[in-house]
């Protein structure tokens, strides 16, 4: 890890170095890895020492020391710790907080390497759209995303810590759930271009309303970098209103014109869309326009929304020397990944699985995708968390939208789904609806519920754990 020295990264977290005297020679050399899992550790790197609800990284100090660990970080005074392990040693830097210690290590190397940051966030999306822009720059630069969920305040700086001297640009997802916490994201990320997909209906609980999610969204903002580019949904209301002096890109369908605020030139996107046509559950094919040209792009991902991941990509690549046919090929690459709307074969049915998380506009979208599929089509729904004093009401909203999307069957799970449920019957829909208390019970009785041939949307906030359902369903053959 470049100029990562134990004593460089004691200082760049303003810890306390303590090294027994065996170890002292090591502290100028590079560490090789960062890492807050005692599992992963490897000869040579940092141990973080994060202390938990249930697990405290510190009891496993001894154990990282025999695995290789040349280093241990950690909040607890050193007189209290074990720092040698047999005829092994560690240097030990002490520091208040080791989340924090963690976020500051990140922003020095970030430093360090000086290689442009492409931070995404947004309220649905921010993965997808993340893949796509990935897949587009890997047509020309070596890219590291972020894996997963690491897109916290700990996700983050443990992404930041995979990179590589050999790497040209990072692909950061940046996710939140109340004020401030962007603001802290963006002082690590330190992003020459931000990328927002749009502002829906998520952690209400903390934010409020969308004005709310706008605020605690564009903290993005805070730590951008002079020179740097703001890529924004041309179409969402909210980001019509972010004004910013930095090169701003806005991106939209062309036949969706008419939703385009009156803000001057400023507010029409300059990466736009049209000539779509669904391929069902498969994918889309779509016309880009952009001021370099405009090209055909095929997508492997489906829905709407995947138009405006490629748009967005479209825009990034732009930003970053791509010619218009990287770009395609970059596009046609980009597939999903697992609980966000990964298609699987099971042999006796076609199971969506989008289970990673759920909000209101989220779950229209899949449904709105899933209403193209061949044969009975089936939504396994669940609870959509962290919406707050508007809980029911937003459910109640999703229940009414799908009223007329075709679907053949809708069960659902967990107390806050019956008003999806009721607002699907009070909307007349056709379709077979059946409520159960809990992803157990509706795990339970999946095998009288699925038919052969059936495509099955799978969806709800990660808190359900409606991944049993995905692995169930792939067990079905009857």
């Amino acid at each position: 890890m470049k100029n990562m020295t134990i004593q460089a990264v004691a200082q760049a977290c303003g810890g306390s170095l303590t090294a027994a005297e065996a170890a002292r020679h090591t502290i100028n050399t590079e560490i090789t890895a960062i890492t807050t899992d005692s599992r992963k550790v490897t000869c040579g790197c940092l141990f973080v020492a994060i202390p938990g609800a249930r697990v405290d990284g510190h009891d496993f100090i001894g154990q990282v020391i025999r695995d290789g660990a040349a280093a241990v970080l950690g909040e607890r005074d050193p007189e209290e710790l074990q720092l040698t392990a047999g005829e092994k040693t560690a240097a030990y830097i002490q520091v208040p907080s080791s989340l924090q210690a963690v976020k500051m290590i990140a922003r020095f190397y970030l430093q360090q390497l000086q290689i442009p940051v492409v931070g995404v966030t947004g309220s649905v999306g921010k993965t997808s759209t993340k893949e796509m822009i990935a897949s587009v720059l890997e047509q020309k630069y070596r890219v590291l995303k972020t894996e997963g969920n690491f897109n916290n305040e700990l996700g983050l700086p443990l992404t930041v810590f995979r990179l590589r001297e050999e790497d040209e640009i990072a692909v950061l997802e940046m996710g939140i759930s109340d004020f401030g916490e962007m603001h802290r994201l963006a002082d690590v990320a330190r992003p020459d271009t931000c990328v927002i997909t749009n502002i829906g209906t998520c952690h209400l609980e903390q934010l409020g309303d969308r004005d709310g999610v706008l605020r605690a969204k564009t903290e993005i903002f805070d730590f951008l970098r002079p020179d740097g580019h703001i890529v924004l949904n041309g179409e969402d209301d909210k980001l019509a209103l972010v004004n910013r002096a930095e090169e701003t890109v806005r991106f939209g369908l062309q036949d969706n014109a008419e939703l385009y605020l009156n803000g001057g030139d400023s507010a029409v996107p300059q990466i736009t869309a049209d000539q779509i046509v669904s391929h069902g559950i498969t994918g889309s094919s779509c016309r880009i326009h952009t001021p370099q040209g405009d090209f055909h792009a095929e997508i492997q991902v489906p829905g709407i929304h995947a138009v405006y991941n490629a748009m967005a990509a479209a825009a990034v690549g732009l930003i970053y020397g791509l010619t218009l046919e990287e770009i395609r090929r970059g596009i046609a690459s980009s597939e999903t990944i697992a609980g966000r709307f990964r298609i699987i074969e099971t042999g006796f049915c076609t199971v969506i699985d989008d289970c990673y998380n759920a909000n209101p506009m989220s779950m229209k979208a899949s449904l709105n995708v899933l209403k193209h599929a061949a044969g009975r089509k089936v939504a396994l729904l669940g609870d959509m968390g962290e919406l707050g004093v508007n809980e029911k009401a937003l459910h109640e909203e999703v229940g009414s939208a799908a009223a007329d999307f075709g679907i053949d069957a809708y069960y659902c799970a967990g107390p806050l789904s019956v008003h999806l449920i009721d607002a699907l019957k009070k909307g007349g829909a056709p379709a077979e609806t059946r409520h159960f208390d809990s992803t157990d019970d509706l795990m339970d009785a999946l095998p009288g519920l699925i038919h052969r041939d059936d495509t099955i949307l799978v969806k709800a906030s990660h808190f359900m754990k409606f991944e049993k359902l995905v692995e169930a369903l792939q067990n079905i053959t009857t």
